[in-house]
């Protein structure tokens, strides 16, 4: 490589050397299931499993093992909602250096709780990371403490690379990897990682409510934020020194959109039985999105970290099945006399169908005065068992309404 990169692929072999023991080194699992649904040969890397979840350790270890003494001695702070907060407070504590976490004040109590069991000092400002980043910029000057970047950093960048040096290992075959993108640090590591093997190409992936690497190469601006299940590459600004990388050696970056990126956390845990967070699926997200990329090619993923909330998971988990109409919704009318409620029931089990929720109510314009409007939500076998089932309340004159995500009905039959 003529173009001179904050990192060389020696770095990013040093800092294999200088983590290994520090962290797991994780495996490269076949997928076939994955492999079935998308098209291609799956092989994923789980750095879910690492100690805290995600892959942040590896450049986490790199850059605190590079610290002098005397900077270990005033120790290190590091601004994160998320990942990169864990992995700087667990190894530190691990290596004895004092740390000091700057999260924005909203940040999840369970974050702030896990980072703070790992031995460091949380302290809570800002409502964003802009402004807990003046916080740092503050303690720094205060303390002299070394800042731990969780992006722009050459030693974290190396650090990060080391999962290209891992999978290529494992994998000599691999025609491409798939790389979630926030900040750029784990994209650029593992593209002078894999500059090694210059045949192997290289995709990243986007959140597509954050097109921020795509506006920085491509010169446009898309508009940026929004919530997104993916934080962890829920970045604004891309970093300085992952830029030039990213731009010269990723062939494409791919937007994958909110719906694919919880289809791919759903078929992480349902066909692969691991978890992934937002970003950790991003990868998977892509394959989906893009099939015309990936097909008949043999792709390794990053799943690059599985810290998912369990509520935000179970919600993911019943969106999906809602989308795949294994949970429907739907709106009937009745006469009101007593026992409809217990005959409506009996018929849907008799159907095959499970009830989760039912409620019923008399005060709704659209319906009789003499009738009563059934709100009933089931789990079927799929698609053609839903279709029954209305098919049949139809025929029996229940007139079943689908209630759509927002409360809208449609006719069922």
């Amino acid at each position: 490589m003529s173009q001179p990169y904050a990192i060389t692929p020696d770095d990013v072999v040093r800092a294999a050397h200088t983590i290994r023991g520090h962290v797991l080194r994780t495996p490269l699992v076949p997928a076939p299931r994955l492999s079935e649904l998308t098209g291609a040969r799956v092989l994923v890397k789980h750095e879910n499993m690492q100690a805290t979840g995600a892959f942040k350790e590896r450049g986490a270890v790199n850059r605190l093992s590079a610290l002098t003494d005397s900077e270990r001695r005033r120790g290190v702070v590091a601004m994160s909602a998320g990942n990169h907060a864990q992995a700087v407070a667990y190894h530190a504590r691990r290596l004895g250096i004092p740390a000091t976490i700057v999260m924005p004040a909203t940040t999840p109590l369970v974050k702030v709780e896990n980072t703070r069991a790992h031995g460091a000092t949380v302290v809570l400002e800002g409502e964003t990371l802009v402004e807990s980043a003046a916080a740092v910029d503050r303690l720094v000057e205060a303390h002299g403490f070394v800042l731990v970047h969780p992006y722009d950093d050459s030693l974290v960048m190396a650090g990060q690379g080391t999962i290209a040096l891992e999978m290529l290992e494992d994998a000599p075959d691999l025609d491409c990897l798939v790389v979630p993108i926030g900040g750029g640090g784990l994209m650029s590591g593992i593209a002078i990682g894999a500059s090694l093997r210059p045949r192997v190409a290289l995709y990243g992936v986007e959140a597509a409510l954050y097109p921020s690497f795509l506006n920085a190469i491509d010169g446009v601006d898309r508009p940026v934020g929004g919530p997104t299940l993916a934080e962890g590459i829920a970045v604004k600004t891309v970093g300085r020194l992952t830029l030039p990388i990213v731009r010269d050696l990723v062939r494409e970056i791919v937007l994958v959109d909110e719906p694919q990126i919880e289809r791919a956390v759903h078929d992480y845990a349902t066909l692969q039985r691991s978890l992934a967070e937002g970003a950790g699926a991003a990868g998977l997200a892509a394959l989906l999105a893009r099939p015309d990329l990936f097909s008949g090619r043999t792709v390794g993923l990053v799943l690059c970290g599985g810290n998912i909330d369990a509520r935000l998971l179970a919600s993911v988990m019943v969106r999906e099945l809602e989308r795949a109409d294994r949970i429907i919704s739907f709106r009937m009318t009745a006469s009101d006399r007593p026992g409809v409620l217990g005959q409506v029931a009996g018929r849907l089990g008799a159907l095959g169908a499970n009830i989760l929720e039912v409620s019923h109510g008399r005060l709704h314009l659209d319906v009789p005065a003499k009738s009563v409007s059934i709100d009933v939500t089931i789990e079927t076998r799929g698609p053609g068992h839903t279709a029954e089932i209305l098919d049949t309340l139809s025929r029996e004159g229940l007139e079943p309404r689908r209630i759509g995500p927002h409360g809208n009905t449609a006719a069922g039959g």
